[in-house]
């Protein structure tokens, strides 16, 4: 493996140096990403009250939302130290374009949160995630319209069990990659379901699912999320760990496939995933959060649960576009892997496939390497079976009836 080098020394990798500028922006970048965490500062800590508020008033009201600390006092510093770097002084073309991209982005994370329940805030999503498209809203109502709804799974196991299956995953990565990280967290906020931040697993420890969805969950989660946030470590562009500019829709459509490849995407998953770009279009034209739950439930067939955190999720900060990426994500995805294109380049680290052929001259010029680590379940003959039938299946076919 490469040795990475400390951050303001040139590094060679290859016949190619990484110039000081490179180090130093890419370095500064990654860790102005992490103290952003846009994420983090748009997720409700109130979700219980606001639950109980709503069934209180009969599905007729929903409580605000209520969130941790902001970025008021330090938007103006970071947006300073941001525009400081010195970007245009990267010496590889390619690797500028990417630092500058990722800029721009850290920029409009850092107005996303500032703009968090205050007039603009859409717009700033907007900015940010883009807007939901007609055509994808359409492909989201036929796929509402088309996919079937069976029988609900029991939800069987808890935090416990979701945990236990957690651990033993690491445990088997950290056997092919000793330095693999990833601690798993019990997440005292109710209602957060399982997450991963900072290349950490979360579950909330209200958390309950069907036992059959645990391991293609923990495919999502760990074998996309945070094999990808590994090999990212293991480049000398350390932006590929935490993302580089637009990465989501790639990362959110090889985890749903994850679940596909691993044996269990059940109709109503992907049913959500067509409710929640139905539910960004309504926040968008500013529909209260009871309007997004009743027409899921009414219209759609949306169980009620899952229709309430789908509008809570879609009422973030004030209307949140963000959700409308998974489905479009899988989408990109399917449409990539139809064409024949290869699976596992997508796993060396954070990126949208927009970048896939810069990434790739990176790679030949011996700048980037190969992922290191895979899914596990890539290893198994099925999962690999499946991955050859999602490259021919539609999108709507594109579930499961029965664990697999």
């Amino acid at each position: 493996m490469t040795s990475l080098m400390p951050e303001g020394s040139s590094q060679e990798i290859g016949d190619q140096p990484l110039c000081e500028a490179a180090i130093g922006v890419d370095r500064a970048l990654a860790k102005m990403d992490r103290k952003i965490d846009w994420l983090e500062r748009l997720t409700p800590v109130n979700i219980d009250a606001i639950w109980d508020g709503f069934q209180a008033s009969a599905f007729r009201s929903m409580p605000d939302s209520q969130y941790g600390e902001g970025l008021d006092r330090d938007a103006p510093v970071l947006r300073s130290e941001l525009f400081e770097l010195p970007v245009r002084e990267i010496k590889n073309p390619l690797i500028e374009a990417l630092m500058l991209e990722k800029q721009r982005e850290l920029d409009r994370q850092i107005e996303l949160v500032r703009m968090r329940d205050r007039d603009g805030f859409i717009l700033a999503s907007i900015d940010l995630f883009g807007h939901v498209s007609e055509r994808l809203l359409q492909t989201a109502l036929d796929l509402l319209e088309t996919v079937p709804i069976f029988p609900a799974d029991d939800e069987d196991v808890g935090v416990i069990e979701v945990c236990e299956a957690a651990e033993a995953a690491i445990s088997g990565y950290r056997k092919r990659a000793v330095d693999f990280r990833c601690a798993v967290v019990i997440d005292p906020t109710p209602g957060t379901s399982m997450y991963v931040s900072a290349g950490n697993f979360h579950v909330a420890h209200d958390y309950r699912t069907s036992r059959h969805r645990v391991n293609p969950l923990i495919a999502h989660e760990i074998g996309t999320h945070v094999v990808t946030r590994h090999n990212g470590r293991r480049q000398p562009l350390h932006t590929l760990a935490g993302g580089l500019c637009d990465y989501d829709v790639l990362q959110e459509g090889l985890a749903v496939l994850g679940e596909y490849l691993t044996g269990y995407l059940p109709a109503e998953r992907l049913r959500i995933l067509a409710a929640r770009v139905v539910a960004a279009h309504m926040a968008v034209e500013e529909e209260k959060g009871a309007e997004i739950y009743a027409c899921l439930v009414d219209e759609h067939g949306i169980r009620s649960k899952d229709a309430f955190d789908t509008a809570v999720r879609a009422k973030r900060g004030g209307g949140l576009t963000k959700d409308a990426l998974y489905l479009k994500g899988l989408e990109e995805l399917i449409a990539y892997l139809s064409h024949d294109d290869e699976f596992e380049i997508l796993f060396l680290g954070k990126f949208a496939l927009k970048q896939l052929p810069s990434l790739q001259k990176l790679i030949d010029q011996g700048i980037l390497q190969r992922p290191e680590l895979l899914p596990a379940y890539y290893d198994d003959e099925a999962a690999r079976q499946r991955l050859a039938q999602a490259r021919k299946l539609p999108l709507q076919a594109l579930y499961q009836e029965t664990p697999q």
